[in-house]
């Protein structure tokens, strides 16, 4: 059985290590039958696109081992692979390690790259084809010393000398940086040398045959790639390479197949399929890949988030940040399975990404939170959750923003913990209400045991937030398990907490009640024994969607 190839991005450990590869090789026929100077294709991560570039750079560059496409589709191009396999000087470069803390650094990490690139033509040092001045630049390219701007340009434009044939320039992850320097502080500085370096290398430079550049977003206002000769770029919407990043439906079922786990398709659908690019639906394939190697070397078979735990999901607490009432009811009906209508902007810069919420939603989409099921003339998507995954996804990081947002309103937890105080279950009842108002509710869809989680935990959160208070939750009591119990250490009352969760509203009311009978039936009390405060209040709250019904009786 081959190995599966976790995080393996070099094409070559492939054929040499013995990896299970999914054949994406047809790729190349059509870049090449529909090729343009500048090909920028813009995928969500983990998808493959570094992959994809590593292929690229086995297939064209000079000296290849040709065996690496022995049997795969691009093999059956017998003219093709004649006319363009291993016949170009190739430059590779990935921008994914250039995330400096500032703009120096950045630089820095950038020359490390160039550097470690040149070296792999340490034969240029010794060409009878280049010049003494030649072998200057190539000097400072290797020793940092040069220009990084123009790094690109010359780098290509020794190759050329040496060879006599132009270069294939590859470009994993463009816009790392500019992503980096928009979180550092130091975007404008970055966009103008970026610029600078892609002018030089790929719009100016005649020693280039042509250029695959990969990104998470198409960025356009910064002037990047104004000026090239009609550059082709290729977002997820478009038709053309649909099927060449991610996973599609057969070969998902024959991955799951080879390894002896189809009875585990439908739950590997659900969670990690439902992408569409262009026309076509795809699975992650860092997900898949990731699963499938759980099911086949442990005996836990539930599926887990790899493709949201690969990196940082704060844009999806910008966007309920920045949710006015529309936006929040848009995402619940997001959250329960249904599809809202935007306008998509894929000219955004990084500065404008997280300026309002309209942008926000484009990010969203371009970055692999959000799919498309539809589309009109007017460039408005249907847009959807993909799946499972991205579903719990964004109901674990609205909880926790909702849980921050109610400790960090104290006037509100004020007026809360003082209508406790009271015994006022009225006024508890108003401040749970104008609280709950400013969320965005999920549960609707869930079990009812779910349901009662998310505020139970949202409860607790409240309790929390008050200092030098015991707040217990779950906990045996009498003759069941009560929800919450909370009390001062030096206080002569308790409080009991039982909470129920309505299908209708108009069941808010026998539910609430309901609820502090139970703490009395099961004697929820007794859990104070043997040295009983001299007070026990039991509230009983029963919710429903955003509205509440608050019950209370003292013992």
């Amino acid at each position: 059985m081959k190995k599966l190839p976790i995080g393996i991005e070099d094409y070559a450990d492939f054929k040499k290590r013995d990896y299970y590869y999914i054949d994406k090789t047809g790729m190349i026929k059509d870049l090449l039958d529909h090729l343009g100077k500048v090909n920028l294709f813009t995928r969500p991560r983990r998808f493959g696109k570094s992959l994809t570039m590593s292929m690229l750079k086995y297939f064209f560059e000079i000296g290849t081992d040709s065996s690496l496409f022995d049997g795969l589709d691009i093999s059956k191009e017998r003219e093709l692979c004649e006319n363009y396999m291993g016949k170009y000087p190739v430059i590779s470069l990935t921008l994914k390690q250039v995330d400096g803390f500032n703009f120096d650094h950045a630089k820095e990490q950038l020359w490390v790259s160039i550097r470690s690139e040149a070296r792999r033509f340490g034969f240029l040092e010794k060409s009878d084809q280049l010049s003494e001045d030649d072998c200057k630049v190539f000097h400072g390219l290797v020793g940092k010393t040069g220009n990084l701007e123009s790094s690109l340009y010359e780098l290509s434009q020794l190759l050329y000398q040496h060879y006599h044939r132009k270069v294939i320039i590859l470009i994993d992850e463009y816009d790392v940086p500019l992503q980096k320097a928009n979180i550092e502080g130091y975007y404008k500085e970055m966009a103008k040398f970026i610029s600078q370096f892609f002018g030089y290398g790929m719009k100016t430079n005649p020693y280039m045959e042509f250029a695959v550049v990969t990104g998470c977003l198409r960025i356009a206002k910064e002037s990047i790639f104004t000026g090239f000769n009609n550059p082709k770029i290729y977002t997820i919407v478009n038709e053309m390479y649909d099927e060449w990043f991610g996973f599609t439906d057969d070969e998902v079922q024959k991955l799951l197949a080879d390894y002896g786990k189809s009875k585990y398709y439908q739950v590997t659908k659900d969670w990690y399929d439902g992408y569409q690019f262009g026309k076509t639906k795809v699975y992650c394939p860092w997900d898949v890949m990731n699963f499938c190697d759980q099911l086949s070397t442990t005996s836990d078979d539930r599926p887990q988030n790899f493709w949201a735990n690969s990196s940082g999901n704060d844009i999806i607490i910008r966007f309920a940040e920045l949710a006015d009432e529309q936006t929040r009811i848009e995402l619940e009906e997001l959250l329960q399975g249904k599809s809202v209508w935007k306008q998509i902007n894929f000219e955004l810069t990084y500065v404008e990404l997280e300026e309002t919420i309209e942008n926000l939603w484009s990010v969203l989409f371009m970055t692999g939170y959000l799919t498309f099921r539809n589309r009109d003339d007017k460039n408005q998507f249907e847009l959807i959750l993909p799946n499972h995954e991205i579903k719990l996804l964004f109901e674990k990081l609205i909880e926790r923003w909702f849980k921050q947002k109610i400790k960090n309103d104290t006037e509100g937890l004020t007026d809360f913990f003082e209508a406790m105080d009271m015994e006022d279950a009225e006024q508890m009842e108003d401040n749970l209400n104008i609280l709950m108002d400013s969320s965005i509710s999920y549960m609707d869809a869930g079990k009812q045991k779910e349901k009662e989680n998310f505020y139970h935990g949202m409860v607790l959160g409240i309790l929390n937030a008050r200092k030098d208070w015991v707040v217990k939750s779950n906990r045996e009591a009498g003759n069941g398990r009560l929800d919450l119990l909370t009390y001062y250490k030096r206080a002569k009352v308790a409080y009991i907490f039982e909470f129920k969760y309505a299908e209708k509203e108009q069941e808010l009311e026998s539910l609430a009640q309901d609820a502090v009978e139970q703490i009395k039936e099961k004697h929820y009390e007794k859990i104070f024994m043997p040295r009983k405060p001299e007070k026990v209040v039991y509230y009983g709250i029963a919710f429903y969607k955003k509205q509440c019904r608050v019950k209370m009786e003292v013992e």
